[in-house]
């Protein structure tokens, strides 16, 4: 029995002495970068409406727009829209980013008569 109690401490203590390895550094967490915020809002309804108005004074109000990128990788952006009661898309207008702002990408064929 001697022989026996002298065995089960030495067992415990190399058993004991195998999980004492050095724990492994912890990898480097990468901080992901903040997405660039937009230098310009997107332009809606509300916006174009506006622009066309202080461009084009003498044109019936805008009644419905959509507007949306001009292509992949695009800056300027194609606005269709309806004036007056006409609730349909009929008309075109280029939008373009300017300094700090969106602009009438050539107002003068926009409110020329017939135009719109």
């Amino acid at each position: 029995m001697n022989k026996i109690a002298l065995f089960v401490p030495v067992l415990a203590l190399s058993l004991a002495a195998c999980g004492e390895e050095p724990a492994p550094e912890p990898a480097p967490v990468q901080t992901p970068e903040p997405a660039p915020e937009p230098s310009l809002p997107a332009p809606n309804q509300e916006l174009f409406s506006g622009l066309l108005a202080e461009a084009c004074p003498e044109l019936k109000p805008v009644n419905t727009a959509v507007c949306k990128r001009a292509g992949f990788g695009s800056s300027d952006v194609i606005c269709e829209y309806g004036l007056g009661e006409d609730s349909y898309l009929r008309n075109k207008a280029t939008l373009t980013p300017g300094e700090g702002e969106w602009t009438l990408a050539d107002p003068a064929s926009i409110c020329a008569p017939g135009a719109a």
